[in-house]
């Protein structure tokens, strides 16, 4: 499994306003913007995307993922700090 094959799947998944997945073998990081976040914990940010992943996780196809999932006004502010 590739990263294009993850972000394929939470596109399809997932009505995200910005998505962008990154690694390889079984590792992968999911940077998720959208406003649905708006308010949820942490770990309901984390369900929200794993969930379509489930069966690959359970297969192994997926073994570690890294999720950061914001706000688009989070994602506006992270963008900013990140490029100081």
């Amino acid at each position: 499994m590739d990263s294009a094959k993850v972000q394929q799947i939470l596109v399809e998944s997932l009505n995200l306003e910005e998505l962008h997945v990154k690694g390889e073998g079984s590792h992968y990081e999911v940077v998720a913007v959208d406003a649905c976040f708006e308010g949820m914990s942490r770990v309901k940010k984390q369900q929200l995307i794993y969930a379509p992943l489930m069966e690959h996780i359970q297969r192994n196809d997926v073994h570690a993922l890294t999720i950061k999932a914001y706000t688009p006004e989070e994602w506006a502010r992270d963008k900013k700090l990140m490029s100081l």
